[in-house]
């Protein structure tokens, strides 16, 4: 009689299985403050949304290797010699070593003077002195010998739904239109292309001293540059842009300054300059689980992002950006209750109903892709603390209280007074039942002290007593309810098992650093709720998140501990772990949403803000005391 073997569950996938999907950390970020593009190692533009952020791609090779690309490298040759950012720039410079020479790359979407009217991307705020020219510019220069240039533009519309349909203009084979899903884009170079079907391509050899130049255009009236001179051109004041940009910021001369210089231009390169707001990532659906259905899109702007941004800016002295995103925050649509949404579209509307594109295979075969965020319209009630948080982070900031935000201080004080006791998702958005989460009770407590505090500077005493009480009340109940009987702050009020979001309670000085419950809940959080030191958010399987399978550890929870680690007065474990976070930053100094401990690869949408605003936080809390040490 022969046995059967029972049926062995299959094994996760890892996140370094072999795969034609570059892994995440290896791309290159290019931003023009309006969108963003994703340079893959080989030069190929793998993620390309047009005009803004959060446009359906044209090049999707991200998320389905049939969903559009734009390469512009030497033939036959895809592992570049090196691949660095011009300094104090998100200008990429790619250096390639052939066996007959030697040529560097340079990409850039490109900034210029303003000199008219944004019809593409119109703006609602002021507008600045330069902005995005709706171009992506390639150059090329071959340093020694000779090597042979390809330039392949295969877009495919509409997150890769509509194939382009391609025609020459003009008659010297050096510029052509891409069309499909309504839109139209150009394509001109000094090298002679050729139409095959639904992609553009050229061949051309160059000699020690040659140049050539593409560029993609989707400006009104297609405009481009018309020799490789124009295109250094703007490509030169492109760089010309982010390091006037950068030379505004203050950043102090320490260890840290190259991480925090990255951060900032980071930052920078996510924010949609016509309104102000910042986008949380440039990606959708990249997965927090290898090949499992943890994808989100990134695309939109959070309001519990505001008070960290706003915290980073005002550090860097970066006080035009803040106040910008302020705007953004006072002009968004408040719900019918009165509160704000915990996200919006970065034109402020409020419905971003969610999809899935179940034509695309997803990265490395994680699905669905989703377009849209179905968290939209949760209840979450950390976002009370973090509007309020970031109105008294502007208000010291700017020496006064705009008109404009006192009524989003009553009413956002008024709906974290009438909703403090109910359950809900929770800051991490969770799709299970909602629970009485601390963090979510903490931001409520931060909210109603926040704006008892913005009531003094009023001047408005009474409004200031009675928020002070609500605080002290919700203060006191997370005191009896949501400590454990080690004296560690819990997930929610259910349960024992530790969440990351509780190191808020550091941060925005829910107690103070001398605190043992505090420091029991930094140490309990170090020690067991980490994988090779890096902190998870929480363990799937002690939380009902209403999905299946393992996530990687979060790094903005790793960067909070550091931080937390610093105010409870941990000040060399928090070096410590800082020092093992940079190390694991991607070649460029970028970093996705998580880092899987087990094979070193990030996960999750990239680049990611939070991530980011965490490490300048962090990086923060370790400079201050080693310069006042130094004073």
């Amino acid at each position: 009689m022969t046995t059967v073997e029972p049926a062995t569950q299959p094994r996760p996938q890892s996140a370094a299985a072999p795969s034609p999907f570059p892994p995440i950390a290896e791309y290159a970020f290019l931003s023009n403050c309006h969108t963003g593009a994703l340079v893959a190692p080989d030069g190929a533009i793998d993620w390309l949304c047009v005009p803004s952020f959060d446009s359906p791609s044209i090049f999707g090779s991200l998320l389905d290797r049939q969903a559009g690309f734009f390469r512009f490298a030497p033939f036959g040759i895809n592992h570049p010699t090196s691949v660095v950012y011009q300094p104090g720039t998100n200008v990429l410079e790619t250096t390639w070593k052939t066996p007959n020479g030697w040529i560097v790359v340079r990409d850039a979407l490109t900034m210029g003077p303003r000199d008219h009217e944004d019809t593409i991307t119109p703006h609602t705020r002021p507008p600045a002195d330069d902005d995005a020219e709706h171009l992506l510019v390639r150059t090329v220069e071959c340093l020694e010998g000779n090597v042979e240039v390809e330039l392949v533009c295969e877009p495919a519309f509409d997150y890769g739904r509509a194939p382009a349909k391609w025609a020459l203009v003009g008659d010297d084979r050096h510029a052509a239109d891409a069309s499909g899903a309504g839109q139209t884009i150009r394509l001109q170079t000094d090298l002679a292309l050729g139409i095959e079907e639904n992609r553009a391509r050229a061949r051309h050899v160059l000699a020690a001293g040659d140049r050539a130049y593409c560029a993609l255009s989707w400006d009104e009236g297609l405009a481009v540059p018309q020799d490789a001179d124009e295109a250094e051109a703007q490509i030169d004041a492109t760089t010309r842009f982010w390091r006037a940009w950068l030379g505004r910021a203050r950043i102090p001369d320490h260890r840290f300054r190259d991480p925090i210089q990255r951060s900032a231009l980071t930052i920078k390169g996510l924010t949609y300059m016509p309104t102000g707001a910042t986008v949380a990532a440039l990606t959708t659906s990249l997965p927090e689980t290898p090949g499992g259905e943890r994808n989100w899109d990134y695309r939109y702007t959070w309001i519990r992002d505001t008070t960290f941004t706003l915290q980073a800016l005002h550090m860097l002295n970066l006080d035009w950006e803040a106040d910008e995103f302020m705007q953004f925050v006072a002009d968004v649509e408040a719900t019918e209750d009165g509160s704000l949404q915990i996200m919006y579209g970065i034109d402020g509307r409020r419905d971003l109903t969610e999809s899935t594109r179940d034509d695309l295979t997803g990265y490395a075969g994680a699905s669905p892709v989703r377009i849209g965020n179905g968290a939209f319209d949760q209840k979450q009630n950390d976002v009370f603390g973090a509007a309020l948080d970031s109105i008294l982070l502007h208000t010291h900031r700017s020496g006064r209280l705009p008109r404009r935000l006192w009524p989003i201080v009553e009413s956002q004080a008024e709906c974290a007074t009438q909703v403090w006791r109910n359950p809900d998702q929770g800051i991490w958005e969770a799709r299970g039942a909602p629970q009485q989460y601390v963090s979510s009770k903490l931001m409520c407590w931060v909210a109603l002290d926040r704006a008892a505090k913005l009531a003094e500077i009023r001047g408005d005493g009474a409004s200031q007593e009675k928020w002070n009480t609500v605080a002290e009340e919700i203060k006191q109940d997370i005191l009896d309810h949501g400590v454990d009987k080690r004296g560690v702050l819990r997930q929610h009020y259910e349960t024992d098992a530790l969440d990351a979001s509780t190191l808020l309670a550091a941060i925005f000085g829910f107690l103070p650093g001398d605190d043992e419950r505090l420091k029991a809940s930094v140490q309990a959080i170090a020690e067991e709720l980490t994988e090779d030191g890096f902190v998870l958010r929480y363990k799937t399987d002690e939380t009902d998140d209403g999905l299946s399978g393992k996530e990687g550890t979060f790094l903005i929870c790793s960067f909070w501990l550091v931080s937390a680690f610093a105010i409870v007065g941990e000040l060399q474990q928090a070096r410590d772990l800082m020092e093992r976070l940079l190390r694991v930053a991607s070649p460029l100094g970028l970093y996705a949403e998580e880092f899987d401990a087990e094979t070193g690869r990030h996960l999750g949408n990239f680049p990611q803000a939070f991530s980011h605003l965490a490490l300048m936080e962090a990086a923060g809390r370790i400079i201050l005391p080693e310069m006042t040490a130094e004073v």
